[in-house]
């Protein structure tokens, strides 16, 4: 689950992590007032930045600063009234309904901190890097050197030591240096108790010498945070972060019913069970010249309302050109595909191509639902075998 930047910097400011101050805003008046209040309290500068779950909003156009609030405002008249179109979103864009309004800080410097999973060691990692600010994943292809990692013991967490050590190879000097180590080990702290995937800052800056702070002072002024799924049942504080908003409904309309499905941007819908088959499916669909409009997975129990509700959101998608069934039935019974194929085909119908493929538990069961059906499906193809099913379907969607 992913949740807006206005969310993960609370977050941080919970953990006792500095953070500038902010206010979420859903209207441009309501941005003109925020605004106007941090000016007035001394602020000099508040920056605008759109809330969705995509990144390059800057290069976008959708972080703006503002000297007055009447350039909050009309940088939140723009926000909403216009689509961010970044490479992180779909090609129409995503719209925007929730700002951001933070007081704008003095930057001497800008690093990149984050928590994850290492897969490899099985391990959550700190990753730092003095490049923040930035897109990390070309600094990491392009200078790998430029990013350093600390694994965080599963038992004894991240140690002060390696936090002040780190810190040091930063480059942060004087008590700057006990500011970020701080940062570190409440973040790893954050990422651990929340079942986050990534707890991320980018930027951590430091701010320049001040009478206050001598050597500057440490502070995380944009966050991101995913947290895993199957472990929200237990953080009911951060399901209620939740913002369905933000995500396909169609994919929220599968996770009612079990499936699992994702949206892409071909003409071939696929329903499948299986996660692995469901890739071979679509790699296969590719191979003979075709481009999957989905991934889907019935799994091995779905019932026939769930696989009819599978076919309605495929058909939902009018970018679908023609349907690939792939079923390789050992839980899952041909027979309730089948049927569940007829039943589809009544309640929702078939106007594009369907190629169906099954073998496995019932197979001949399901091929007499299906033969006994062919005048309600006219648009039906039955294939042998998986290459012949892709090689049918994408012939029949040109």
């Amino acid at each position: 689950m992913k949740i807006h930047e206005y969310q993960a910097r609370q977050l941080l400011a919970d953990a006792g992590i500095p953070v500038p101050a902010g206010s979420m805003v859903t209207t441009s008046d309501e941005a003109h007032q925020v605004a106007r209040d941090m000016f007035e309290a001394e602020c000099g500068l508040a920056v605008v930045k759109a809330q969705v779950h995509a990144g390059g909003r800057g290069k976008a156009g959708f972080v703006k600063l503002a000297r007055t609030a009447e350039e909050a405002h009309e940088a939140a008249r723009f926000m909403f009234t216009n689509r961010m179109v970044s490479p992180q979103t779909p090609p129409d864009g995503l719209h925007v309904s929730k700002l951001l309004i933070a007081s704008g800080v003095d930057i001497d410097s800008e690093f990149y901190l984050a928590v994850t999973l290492d897969r490899d060691s099985g391990c959550a990692t700190l990753i730092a890097s003095a490049e923040g600010g930035v897109e990390i994943e070309q600094v990491a292809h392009d200078r790998p050197e430029a990013i350093l990692k600390v694994q965080v013991h599963p038992l004894i967490g991240l140690q002060q030591w390696q936090a002040r050590d780190l810190a040091f190879k930063l480059g942060f000097k004087g008590k700057a240096v006990m500011q970020a180590a701080d940062v570190m080990l409440k973040l790893v702290d954050l990422f651990n108790g929340t079942d986050a995937s990534i707890a991320e800052i980018n930027p951590l800056i430091l701010t320049p010498p001040s009478s206050d702070h001598p050597d500057g002072q440490v502070l995380a002024i944009d966050a991101k945070f995913n947290f895993d799924d199957n472990a929200l049942f237990r953080h009911r504080n951060i399901q209620a972060l939740f913002d369905p908003a933000e995500e396909n409904q169609a994919e929220l309309e599968a996770k009612e019913f079990g499936l699992s499905y994702i949206a892409l941007e071909g003409t071939i819908g696929c329903l499948v069970n299986g996660a692995g088959l469901a890739m071979s499916t679509m790699d296969i669909i590719k191979l003979h010249g075709g481009e999957p409009a989905n991934f889907l997975d019935v799994g091995g129990s779905a019932t026939e309302e769930a696989v009819e509700e599978a076919f309605r959101i495929i058909l939902s998608d009018d970018s679908v050109k023609g349907i690939l069934v792939n079923i390789f039935g050992g839980i899952m019974r041909c027979d309730t595909i089948a049927r569940a194929i007829v039943t589809a085909a009544k309640n929702v119908g078939f106007t594009v191509p369907l190629v169906v493929r099954l073998e496995g538990t019932n197979v001949t069961e399901a091929r007499r639902v299906l033969e006994e059906a062919q005048t309600d499906l006219p648009s039906m193809i039955t294939a042998n075998d998986l290459d012949d099913a892709a090689e049918k379907i994408t012939r029949a969607v040109g």
